[in-house]
């Protein structure tokens, strides 16, 4: 069969490389017909350090189609990304277009796919936060109901797509396959110790682990929500900086946040006490930092699963989230309003007894799940 995989931000790298890594398995091992995967990447992270590193260190196939859409509106970006995957799928004939997560790259191969009458898979369906006003939200749910199959991470999600009328069945196209980012940090997190130097002796970092010490958070700030309104960002920094004060912070800066921040002259906020602001960093390092820290504080999707899986309680600076069997389990808690209780929250998270042992994700096995589906769904090679 021929797969065309879409991919175009920093979550979908590491998502992608899971299922890939499983097909290049099942190529190896199958004897009977290969899966010919093609990728296209939209070009929606394209800084060398939210895309390129992420291919190089973890050895993802290069993109076959780059379609080079960058920063614009979301109306202007999923339109260009949708004509460019079309034109892809036009050529390549696929049987199956594979999508990640809820971007505008995950919509465009949704539309593009569906428009022409190939089927498309989703991998992470069934999530909501069921907060409408989040271009996320929207990318989700119509990405669901124009998808043949449905592989979700956790039974919550197959739950959501029933109450929505998509039942959970073989004729439906519903698979609860667990999740493939655990996937993805299982493997590579016995890798990232000899792949990162970002906790090394003698650099900035790896003093605050100097003589085994692990008392300090990982931030990251980069949705919409928390960047564009002006005063909204600066008191989530001045409160991250409040943090600071009794722990340092290690906020690998999101391009969008630097740009932001500098727009509205508020770069200074970046030098508060306590404070180490870095450029993004690679997969490897990301895992060092989540294996060293205590806490995460963070308003992205991935990174909240991803303290779980290094049992680390987790702030989610958002007013919800999808990922809620983590706040049911208590190893996750918003931020709540006004931001500026983070430090608070900060205070009586850390102070809870959490329990990481729970299987909330399955064991690591999605991807090769995802890809007996996909071949029994689409035997024939082309």
């Amino acid at each position: 069969m021929k797969l065309v995989t879409v991919v175009g931000a920093r979550p979908q790298f590491i998502k992608a490389a899971a299922v890939s890594r499983a097909i290049a398995a099942h190529n190896a091992s199958s004897g009977g017909p290969n899966i010919h995967e093609v990728i296209v990447h939209t070009g929606q992270h394209y800084d060398t350090n939210m895309s390129a590193v992420f291919f190089t260190e973890m050895e993802i196939p290069r993109p076959d189609h780059s379609l080079g859409v960058r920063e614009a509106s979301h109306g202007a970006m999923t339109a260009r990304m949708l004509e460019g995957v079309e034109r892809v799928l036009l050529a390549e004939k696929p049987d199956c277009v594979l999508v990640y997560g809820d971007t505008n790259s995950t919509l465009a191969g949704a539309l593009a796919g569906a428009k022409i009458g190939i089927p498309v898979a989703h991998v992470e369906a069934g999530l909501r936060s069921y907060n409408r006003r989040m271009p996320e939200e929207i990318n989700r749910v119509v990405t669901d109901h124009v998808s043949t199959l449905l592989f979700c991470p956790t039974q919550g999600a197959v739950d959501n797509l029933a109450s929505e009328g998509i039942c959970h069945g073989e004729r439906a196209g519903v698979h609860l396959v667990g999740d493939v980012m655990l996937d993805a940090a299982l493997f590579y997190a016995r890798l990232s110790g000899d792949k990162s130097r970002v906790l090394a002796p003698g650099t900035e970092l790896g003093a605050l682990v100097e003589g085994g010490n692990r008392d300090f958070a990982l931030c990251t700030v980069h949705r919409a929500e928390n960047t564009d309104d002006p005063a909204r960002l600066e008191a989530l920094f001045r409160a991250v900086g409040q943090v600071a004060e009794t722990m340092p912070v290690v906020l690998p800066l999101h391009p969008r946040t630097r740009k932001k921040l500098a727009e509205c002259d508020m770069g200074g906020l970046c030098s508060q006490p306590g404070l180490h602001v870095t450029e993004p960093l690679g997969y490897f390092d990301m895992l060092e930092l989540l294996k060293a820290c205590r806490l995460v504080i963070t308003d992205s999707g991935g990174l909240q699963k991803e303290a779980f899986f290094f049992d680390k309680p987790c702030v989610t600076l958002r007013a919800e989230t999808e990922w809620v069997e983590l706040l049911e389990h208590g190893v996750n808690m918003l931020a709540g309003e006004p931001v500026s209780r983070l430090p608070e929250v900060c205070g009586e998270l850390l102070s809870r007894a959490s329990d990481f042992t729970v299987d909330l994700y399955g064991t690591g096995v999605a991807g090769k799940r995802i890809v007996g589906i996909l071949v029994d769904a689409f035997p024939s090679e082309k």
